[in-house]
């Protein structure tokens, strides 16, 4: 195999990797709670919005100057628990268990440090793509 078909086999190898296997759309409320200055790209310039979801990314095109194509939030459990870190608020106490959490009616995630670990959940009719 020649240099061409090289440079050919490695740019099909890393557009494979690109796109992950069986990436499904991402749900409303992960994408449309995103703040625009917070987008984190997925994608590349022209990217259409299927390419985008196709490749588990969001898609919106109505903010200028920002990623149109851009990572999810985490998944969460429920889709009421899924915001930014920034519009948590508190529904609990420093050391509360998950437990004492879902008692309380909250959402429960402690991957952030010096964040609420048990907040409020969020309703989800403001979610849209």
């Amino acid at each position: 195999m020649g240099p061409r078909g090289v440079r050919l086999l490695a740019v099909l190898l890393v557009l494979g990797l690109w796109a992950p296997a069986g990436a499904q759309k991402p749900s409303p409320c992960r994408c449309s709670r995103v703040a625009p200055h917070k987008r984190e790209n997925c994608g590349f310039p022209g990217i259409t919005s299927d390419q985008c979801f196709s490749s588990g990314c969001c898609f919106d095109s109505s903010v200028v100057g920002v990623p149109w194509c851009f990572h999810p939030l985490p998944k969460q459990a429920s889709e009421e628990c899924v915001m930014e870190v920034s519009a948590r608020r508190n529904c609990g106490y420093p050391g509360i268990s998950p437990e004492e959490c879902a008692s309380r009616k909250c959402c429960f995630s402690n991957n952030i440090f010096e964040v609420p670990w048990c907040f409020f959940p969020m309703s989800v009719d403001d979610c849209h793509y």
